[in-house]
This record gives C-alpha cells, sequence and structure tokens, in this order.
C-alpha cells in the first residue's frame, strides 16, 4: 500500500500540499490571522482559489485572481452583485467551465458559521486536497468564532450609543462626534437615516424557533455592515432587536444621489434571494443635516417602514417624502381613534369581510378616476352597467359621494386610515 502510494506521483503530490498547509495553518492559528490569511494560505498549497463566504454567499475573504473569478461568473455561480450562489455549489463538487467548484460548511459547535468555497478552473479537485479543505474549515469556524464574539460585545456597545444619539441623551454634540469617530464612524454630517426590518411572515417561516430568529437577525444586521462599509467604511450601521438602522451620507452639492446609494445598498444586501436570503422591508427618512436632527429622522424611517408595510406589503422601500397623506395620518396616536372615524365614515365598508373589500376597491378605483364610470369600469373589467350598479349601492350606503367633494374627502381619508390601521 505504501509502495503503491510511492508510485502514484499525484497522490505524493497532494500529501506535500497538505502538509504544507498544515504548517501554514498552525502559524496562522498561533500567529491570530485571520480569513484572509486563511485563505491565501489554502490557495497557496493547494494551487486553487478559495473564498469564505457568508452563510448566504456574501464574501468575507478570498484568495482569487481575475480568471479564477471569471470562471466562478461563467458558471452562473456569482449573481450580479458578487454574492457567491454557494446553493448552486454541490460539496461533492460542480462543474465551472473544464474545472470544478466545490463547498464546505464551516461549523462550530452545531451552528452554521460560514462557507469555504474552493475552485480549480482547468481540472478536478484532488480527494486529499478535499481533506485538506476540511481541515482549513475548522481552522476556519475556530477563527470565525472567536471573532464573532469579540465583534457581538462591539456591536452591542455601537447600538446602545446610537440609540442614545437617537433618544437625544448621548451628550454634546462635540462630544458625540469624537465617540462616533472612535468606532470609525462620521456623524456629524448630512445624512439619511435607513431602517431596514425583516419581514415577519419570511422570518416566521424559516425561524419558528427564538434562537434561529436571533441568528438570521445577525446575519441580516451584518449584511447591512458588510455592504455599506464597501460603499464607505466611515457609514454607521447597527443592529437593535428587531431592524438594522445605517446613516448614509448624503453629498450637499447633489442630494438625490444619496437615494441612488440606499437603493444600490439595498440591492446588495437583498440579491437575488438565493442561498437563503430573506424578505425585509425598508423605510427612508429626509435629510438629516446634523446631530440635532437625528432623533426625528430615525422616527420618521421608523414611521416610512411601518406604513410602507401596511400599505405595500413585504419587501417594500419607502421612503418618509413619498408617504403623503399617510404620513399626517401616522402621527395620530390612537389607531383606535383611526378605525372609529373609518367606521363613521364608511359604514358597513369599514368591515373586515370580502365583500366590505371588494366595494372598497371599487370605491378606491372611482375616486382615482373622479367617478367616470366609464373609466373606472374598464380599469376593473366590469361592464359599464354593473359599474353603474356599484356607484348606486356605495351611495345608498355612503351618501352623494359622487357629487360632493366634502364627502368624497372623508371616504378618501377613511380609505386612508383603514391602510394605516391594517
Amino acid at each position: 500500500m505504501h509502495q503503491d502510494l510511492i508510485s502514484d506521483p499525484e497522490a505524493v503530490a497532494a500529501l506535500e500540499r497538505a502538509d504544507a498547509l498544515h504548517t501554514a495553518l498552525t502559524h496562522i492559528v498561533l500567529e491570530g490571522g485571520d480569513l484572509a490569511a486563511i485563505a491565501e494560505a489554502v490557495g497557496n498549497a493547494l494551487g486553487c482559489g478559495v473564498v469564505f463566504t457568508s452563510t448566504d454567499g456574501r464574501e468575507r475573504a478570498a484568495h482569487l485572481d481575475d480568471v479564477q473569478r471569471a470562471a466562478l461568473a461563467d458558471a452562473e455561480l456569482l449573481d450580479p452583485t458578487g454574492r457567491v450562489r454557494v446553493e448552486r455549489i454541490d460539496p461533492e463538487g460542480t462543474a465551472a467551465g473544464k474545472g470544478e467548484a466545490l463547498v464546505r460548511r464551516v461549523v462550530a459547535a452545531g451552528v452554521d458559521l460560514a462557507r469555504l468555497v474552493a475552485l480549480r478552473p482547468d481540472g478536478k479537485i484532488h480527494s486529499s486536497d478535499v481533506q485538506a479543505l476540511e481541515r482549513a474549515a475548522i481552522v476556519a469556524a475556530l477563527l470565525v468564532t472567536r471573532v464573532e464574539a469579540i465583534t457581538a460585545v462591539e456591536n452591542k456597545y455601537r447600538g446602545d450609543f446610537l440609540r442614545d444619539v437617537f433618544l437625544d441623551r448621548a451628550g454634546e454634540d462635540e462630544y458625540v462626534a469624537e465617540h462616533a469617530q472612535a468606532f470609525g464612524w462620521h456623524l456629524d454630517r448630512p445624512v439619511m437615516v435607513v431602517v431596514a426590518v425583516l419581514d415577519p411572515d419570511a422570518i416566521a417561516s424559516l425561524a419558528p424557533d427564538p434562537e434561529d430568529r436571533r441568528a438570521w437577525q445577525d446575519r441580516f444586521a451584518h449584511a447591512w455592515r458588510q455592504v455599506s462599509a464597501t460603499v464607505d467604511p466611515t457609514i454607521a450601521s447597527v443592529a437593535f432587536s428587531r431592524e438594522v438602522v445605517t446613516l448614509v451620507p448624503v453629498d450637499p452639492a447633489d442630494p438625490t444621489d444619496a437615494h441612488v446609494v440606499v437603493d444600490r445598498i439595498i440591492a446588495a444586501v437583498r440579491g437575488d434571494r438565493g442561498g437563503g436570503r430573506i424578505a425585509f422591508s425598508a423605510g427612508v427618512s429626509r435629510v438629516s443635516h446634523g446631530l440635532g436632527e437625528l432623533p426625528e429622522a430615525f422616527r420618521q424611517a421608523q414611521r416610512a417602514v411601518e406604513i410602507g408595510r401596511r400599505v405595500h406589503g413585504g419587501g417594500s422601500v419607502t421612503r418618509f417624502d413619498q408617504l403623503g397623506l399617510h404620513r399626517l395620518l401616522a402621527l395620530v396616536p390612537d389607531s383606535a381613534e383611526l378605525t372609529s372615524f373609518a367606521a363613521d365614515v364608511l359604514g358597513p365598508l369599514a368591515e373586515r369581510t370580502p365583500e366590505a373589500a371588494d366595494l372598497r376597491e371599487t370605491l378606491q378605483v372611482l375616486l382615482d378616476t373622479n367617478f367616470n364610470v366609464a373609466e373606472a369600469a374598464r380599469a376593473q373589467f366590469f361592464h359599464y352597467n354593473t359599474m353603474r350598479y356599484r356607484v348606486g349601492k356605495l351611495q345608498r350606503i355612503l351618501g352623494p359621494v359622487a357629487t360632493d367633494p366634502h364627502l368624497r374627502l372623508d371616504v378618501a381619508v377613511a380609505l386612508r386610515a383603514l391602510e394605516i390601521v391594517g
């Protein structure tokens, strides 16, 4: 057996690579290295490309040249945002051009931490190299666990500080700005506050257990921090209990560019929804021109995401300036008052029944078309006489809504109030 091994040059070379990698990994552990160092060591020892990603494929560290990245892209293993489509890569190997890519989970104590993806664009990955990759995944798990423990403490401290800023109890502006700089943040500048929240239906279906929900929330917060840092490393992005808050800088010379940056960050966090990405909604504030305006901007972003989810459903991105009448209604502190107003104006149309919902939809179309019966009939694919019958029924319930502008205004506001209270 030993003689057969010696006579197999490929097996001998694989053993030599594994031994070199073992030595390199030992040095990395003893010297406190990071994932980038492991990726480089694995890539150099095994002669392949290596990427460490989050569990959903977001790159954390890599040792890849342009040819290897192109091979991943040509095999459709990269999405347009650069995410590695780890869900498409088989642990036993997936074709990548003339070569092969495979993936290994990075796991510690049963907790899924990351992915290790290896690529050889010009051939198969040797079975002995696979064993070496598994050893590298174990070392990576130790490093990730250590880093995440430190990061969790730092992020809690940062989150507590930014929460104090939003509650206007962090201290004088000069102190706040200096303290933020210690975190690498630049707060004393024009920003838009973005509040992102995982959609309840999505998180309930994927993570019914509280511990799983916390893991999803941590992964979501990490995605926002990582993407924001690629745009501007001085962006503040923190996780609160149920939301992630990010302060996107605004160029005073071109304020509209901030909206483009916000959209780009959201698109990168969302990706192509593969690899375990989860649906979320976001709210965007008006521009905050200084530290003193941050508390109000935070409240605006919170209202925007809450109302956007109620009105547009999950996965929405809502800007505070676009709320229109909803913005005023959201200022009413008692939702029961909104419900009562809607019931007084709409009567049985405010009920939670399929028939009431159907008539409310027709009523909204009529309001949108200025009670043009023919146009409303076309919009709802009804016969003209059917729409005339519905108009008559609505007016019997509401009164002369087609001709009374004051009543029409009350009805329009009542419909919006129902949207606000859900």
